[in-house]
């Protein structure tokens, strides 16, 4: 019996130290760039409250992890998919998919994030008719946001939607995606593929050009699904033949070094408030985490992701100093606090493992973290003249690529 308790109050201090980990990145990620994070880790106001509740009933009746995902996730059932509306839910579940996502599709739980194509954090239907519908005002030029680890579509809008204003003053629709960052890249790439099939078949005008922006795990699910649509099956995808330009803000194309605990990693990670609950994500082995840290894009380790073909490629890569030109520490160790610099921009000291980024494709953006790549305005206004004008054809981009 003795033991049973001490199990028991063993499972609920583990729930507790994960709720902690899932508020310490809910605060960082929730205090924006420039801005500190709490120094305890804890958010404030209503979603505090939140959080301290779900401590309290867990400590109260000694239940597991998986008791406290079950009362979430009727949270999340009442809720639906509009975390527009509850985005205090909404950021709870993409800190939890980030964490343990790969659980919480493998056992059927409700906070699993299904993926999907958004707009103004709604679900777009992919039926040509609700399609139209639902956007009367699509162009045909398409731009797809992808967000990264533990985070989902509404964070491009923070602090403002600056990305997503520019393209559409570009000419572009921009499309979010929203979608479980702790399953493994691969599979998230493959969903995808098929998802960007259903889209260009029931865009309401004719899709003449479709761009991808990926911020950090983004970068390599935007890979994958690319890699996977040209190679995978007899012949490549439709939708590849729209796509003209691939941009990636801080991808960890070389992995992440966040397993390498010491004494400079832990120091970066302190210098960032969104960087600085990853390093206990160390513990942890999400499918999507392990991924991250070695910037796995295919099932396979083994099997090379070489940029696509015929494809513009461009890569932004942040880091900490305020020098243009970061030393060997920055590019190796440091960059934006979570991707160094050389892994931003595809470089391995392998020259078979690197991506074949031009240099004139590129961009190292001082003082910006690994968050504020998303709306630096410097990044921005690089990202949209890089793409420009959404009506430029696409074999124009395709030849430009070549």
């Amino acid at each position: 019996m003795v033991h049973v308790r001490a199990a028991a109050r063993l499972a609920a201090d583990a729930t507790a130290g994960l709720v902690d980990l899932v508020e310490a990145v809910h605060a960082g990620i929730a205090s924006g760039p420039g801005r500190q994070a709490p120094i305890d880790g804890r958010t404030r106001g209503l979603t505090g409250l939140v959080y301290g509740s779900v401590r309290g009933v867990t400590r109260l009746v000694g239940g597991s992890a998986d008791a406290l995902l079950g009362l979430l996730a009727r949270e999340a059932t009442a809720a639906g998919d509009d975390d527009a509306a509850t985005p205090t839910l909404g950021a709870l579940r993409a800190a939890l998919n980030g964490v343990l996502g790969d659980h919480l599709e493998a056992t059927g739980n409700a906070l699993a994030i299904p993926m999907a194509l958004r707009a103004d954090g709604r679900v777009l239907p992919l039926e040509a008719a609700a399609l139209a519908e639902r956007l009367p005002q699509a162009r045909p030029a398409v731009a797809l946001l992808v967000h990264g680890l533990c985070l989902h579509d509404g964070h491009w809008a923070r602090p403002q939607p600056a990305l997503a204003d520019a393209l559409a003053a570009a000419g572009y629709t921009p499309v979010h995606l929203h979608y479980n960052s702790g399953r493994p890249v691969a599979r998230n790439g493959a969903e995808l593929a098929g998802l960007l099939d259903a889209l260009a078949a029931g865009w309401p005008v004719p899709l003449q050009r479709l761009v991808i922006v990926g911020h950090s795990m983004g970068g390599l699910v935007a890979r994958s699904a690319w890699h996977q649509a040209l190679h995978t099956g007899p012949e490549p995808r439709r939708w590849t033949t729209l796509g003209t330009d691939l941009v990636c803000l801080g991808t960890p194309h070389h992995g992440a070094p966040l397993e390498r605990v010491g004494h400079v990693i832990d120091r970066v990670l302190d210098a960032t408030p969104y960087a600085k609950p990853f390093a206990r994500l160390g513990r942890l082995r999400s499918a999507g985490i392990t991924d991250l840290r070695h910037g796995q894009v295919l099932a396979a380790a083994s099997e090379a992701a070489p940029l696509p073909v015929g494809v513009r490629c461009f890569a932004v890569a942040g880091h900490l100093g305020a020098a243009a030109a970061p030393g060997a520490l920055h590019r190796r160790v440091v960059g934006d606090g979570l991707v160094p610099v050389d892994s931003a921009l595809g470089r391995a000291a392998d020259v078979a493992r690197s991506l074949a980024f031009a240099e004139a494709d590129t961009l190292v953006a001082g003082g910006v973290g690994h968050l504020a790549l998303m709306a630096d305005a410097g990044v921005v206004a690089c990202v949209a003249g890089w793409l420009g004008p959404a009506g430029r054809a696409a074999d124009q981009s395709a030849t430009a690529a070549r």
